[in-house]
């Protein structure tokens, strides 16, 4: 298999187990969006802040030094295993002496329970990070995303019980602890590698050299990005914070479907290719037009239904999240184009650059946030967006540095996803002025029209796209398509 066709392999895979985790996630969240409140999940949201912020020191990045590595052996997992279980019972118990202070900065004594209850997942993430990055450095995403896929079943199942029987926050927060146990336990019997104590420090060593650049890049990363959920929450509560969470996570539902799971193996291919810069250059171009062309349609479909999407399927006590949802859909031409630069620097070992575009950038997104909250949700939304544009700028300057790149080279990669989606948006416009001229109409059957011949539209200018950038992506599509008919027809044939 080539190294084109395991990118496409690995994204394939992955895009599926997003693609079903999201379409669990989705169908789990209208369920407990009914069952609990807004602020229940901003609890476990403001916890989430403290847990994943401490989260990266104990990963270390070790996890993506061992997929980096160009050769790596038991020895390197188990002695990177060792280093992170015992980082994990550190942090378990500092945790575990800090939640009475967390609760009392936040005025609510649940959060001490909280907090000891979600922090026990430090002493699982050991365990977790070795074997999937054995997977990884592999490019088994096919088991990986058999196992995330029915977690993510398991996990929704199960909170929506717990949510049913009255439990309220403590759904979300035991399901997703006894997920990551069972995930453990089914990954232990993937990967053929027994867990065992190992003090190499020489190895610890090697991966926590490369592991402690993730770290620091990842720092100031998950402060720009979680950051303002700790400044909304601090100013203006849970129940807000629980909104605009809503928000940021359906207008990033292309996002999560699409572009992490091409991200991890265009990775891996670049770390391969990292002496080769004229081909990471036309890796990181081509992933950059495909992600536009997939996703940037998809950005249009869901701001042309966002508040009846929001009203029919979570209800009208989640009403407020549609506003900034429209805005923040804004943001998909710029992460289309800021994780693949992201992949490309630290394929490239430029983490350093990366690190000041954040450090650079955090200031501004909290400071925007916190402006923007005088405006409420719309105004915080607003100000994330337009630090998002000042970042991708930042990082798409930084890979024309490192690649033989020019700034224009950006404007031919993104050209044929933007007229793909211009496209899209002028023919709902169309079927929106037709919709209204009969009147009022019900949000459902506004939805579900929408949502149809926006579908329609995109799947049929993509298989028959004027721009020739897709045509070998479209020609793929129409082979597969072939071919599932052919196999029905047969069927047809054969059946009695």
């Amino acid at each position: 298999m080539t190294l084109g066709q395991s990118i496409r392999s690995g994204a394939k895979w992955l895009a599926l187990g997003k693609l079903g985790n999201r379409l669990s996630e989705f169908a789990f969240g209208v369920i407990l969006a009914r069952l609990l409140t807004p602020a229940d999940f901003g609890m476990i949201a403001t916890v989430a802040v403290f847990t994943g912020f401490v989260g990266m020191f104990t990963a270390g990045g070790m996890g993506q030094s061992l997929i980096r590595a160009k050769e790596a052996d038991e020895e390197d997992f188990t002695a990177v295993f060792t280093l992170q279980l015992a980082l994990g019972i550190l942090v378990y118990l500092g945790f575990f002496i800090a939640a009475p202070f967390i609760a009392r900065a936040f005025d609510n004594p649940i959060y001490i329970e909280l907090v000891r209850v979600m922090a026990l997942s430090f002493l699982l993430r050991p365990f977790h990070v070795m074997r999937t990055a054995w997977l990884n450095r592999r490019m088994d995403f096919k088991s990986r995303t058999r196992v995330e896929v029915s977690m993510g079943l398991f996990s929704g199942v199960t909170a929506s019980l717990m949510a049913w029987a009255g439990l309220g926050v403590w759904s979300l927060a035991l399901s997703g602890l006894l997920s990551a146990l069972v995930q453990n336990l089914w990954l232990s019997r993937l990967v053929p590698m027994r867990v065992r104590i190992n003090p190499n420090r020489r190895v610890m060593t090697r991966h926590t050299s490369y592991g402690a650049k993730i770290v620091a890049n990842d720092f100031v990363f998950y402060m720009r990005k979680e950051g303002k959920s700790l400044v909304i929450s601090k100013l203006a509560g849970p129940a807000f914070l629980g909104l605009f969470k809503k928000a940021d996570s359906l207008a990033r539902l292309p996002n999560q479907l699409l572009m992490s799971p091409t991200m991890e193996p265009l990775f891996r291919a670049l770390s391969k290719t990292q002496d080769d810069l004229a081909q990471s250059k036309y890796l990181y171009y081509r992933s950059i037009t495909l992600l536009t062309a997939y996703t940037g349609p998809l950005y249009v479909i869901l701001w042309w239904v966002a508040e009846p999407f929001i009203g029919v399927v979570y209800g009208q006590q989640w009403m407020a999240a549609a506003e900034p949802m429209r805005i923040l859909l804004l943001m998909g031409v710029f992460l289309n184009v800021m994780l693949p630069s992201s992949v490309v620097l630290a394929a490239q070992n430029r983490l350093g650059k990366e690190m000041l575009a954040q450090s650079i950038n955090l200031p501004i997104v909290l400071g925007a946030v916190a402006v923007g909250l005088q405006w409420g949700l719309a105004g915080a939304a607003w100000g994330m967006m337009i630090a998002q544009a000042l970042l991708t700028a930042h990082f798409y300057w930084y890979v024309c540095k490192t690649l033989p790149a020019r700034r224009f080279d950006l404007l031919r990669a993104i050209g044929p996803g933007l007229g793909l989606s211009a496209m899209v948006g002028a023919c709902l416009y169309l079927v929106d002025l037709l919709l209204k001229e009969g009147g009022d109409i019900h949000p459902a059957y506004y939805l579900v029209v929408m949502l149809s011949a926006g579908g329609a539209v995109f799947a049929g200018l993509f298989l028959y796209s004027p721009f020739r950038a897709l045509e070998s992506e479209a020609k793929r599509w129409k082979a597969l398509i072939a071919g599932v008919l052919s196999h029905f027809k047969a069927a047809g044939k054969v059946s009695p």
